[in-house]
């Protein structure tokens, strides 16, 4: 944000204009030469001269700056990196981030903190800035299903266990299917699609997914991939074709990302938490 620079506040900015008139018609206080203006508001004769050559007050961009977090940038800046690897659940907001580094030694303002994290966000590839927009997507019938990843806390034998659920969504008729096992290896991913289409009675024509390293091998320019065989393998004995986001932009399948998010409230409000795990 610009500001006025606290140099020419009050009158100062007009004294100078005022003081000294180019015109040569005689008028009260308004004819000043430069060396008596300057002077008078006791500035350099050369500032006078640089200021009469504008017609606006001079502004100033404030640089952010964060003395008290100096010092603790550098740890802030990791845990933000090790966050970002993590189910969006797991990750700390910015008032949390501020209670752990007040237990570091932290003494500074919480709007330092946010505002650090706010700019870190804005700089991460695939943030949407104001210049861009989301394009409506629009699916035909068994054209396009999106996969993604949960996980959920679950008492199995009187123990506290985390289980992993593999989403599926239907994107024209939005109809979910979801299932839990009790890790995220390859033979899960497969076992997942083999369920999910006995379920649904057919095959969607795409299958959407993130990165996840048991479906793609290599990330190449643009939506180039190569993609696992196992997981090729299934594709064509299935006929879908398997298609992978662009990093970081979840919003191209964001109807299960909602699912996900859907689900994770419900069963962190509801009182009855029962979920059937498959084991390989």
């Amino acid at each position: 944000m610009c500001h006025t620079s606290p140099f020419w506040r009050g009158q100062t900015w007009s004294d100078l204009h005022g003081n000294h008139r180019q015109d040569p018609t005689p008028s009260p206080g308004g004819n000043e030469s430069i060396s008596a203006v300057a002077h008078s508001l006791n500035l350099s004769r050369n500032t006078v001269k640089k200021y009469l050559k504008t017609t606006d007050a001079p502004q100033y961009q404030r640089q952010p700056r964060h003395p008290r977090l100096g010092a603790f940038i550098e740890t802030l800046t990791q845990w933000l990196e090790r966050d970002s690897h993590l189910p969006k659940a797991q990750r700390r907001t910015a008032r949390r981030l501020l209670e752990c580094l007040q237990a570091e030694g932290y003494a500074g303002a919480y709007d330092s903190i946010q505002r650090h994290v706010k700019a870190r966000k804005a700089s991460k590839p695939g943030t949407l800035t104001p210049k861009q927009a989301f394009v409506p997507l629009l699916f035909a019938p068994g054209e396009v299903c999106q996969f993604d990843w949960s996980y959920e806390q679950v008492v199995l034998g009187g123990i506290t266990q985390t289980i992993k659920l593999a989403h599926f969504r239907l994107a024209y008729s939005r109809q979910p299917f979801v299932i839990a096992y009790p890790r995220e290896t390859q033979e899960m991913v497969l076992d997942a699609h083999v369920q999910v289409f006995a379920f649904f009675g057919g095959t969607p024509r795409k299958m959407i997914y993130d990165n996840l390293k048991t479906v793609v091998d290599a990330i190449f320019t643009g939506k180039s991939r190569r993609f696992n065989s196992r997981h090729l393998a299934l594709a064509n004995h299935y006929l879908f074709e398997p298609v992978a986001c662009t990093p970081a932009s979840g919003w191209e399948k964001g109807q299960v990302e909602n699912q996900v998010e859907g689900w994770q409230g419900f069963t962190k409000n509801s009182r009855c938490n029962r979920t059937v795990i498959r084991t390989m």
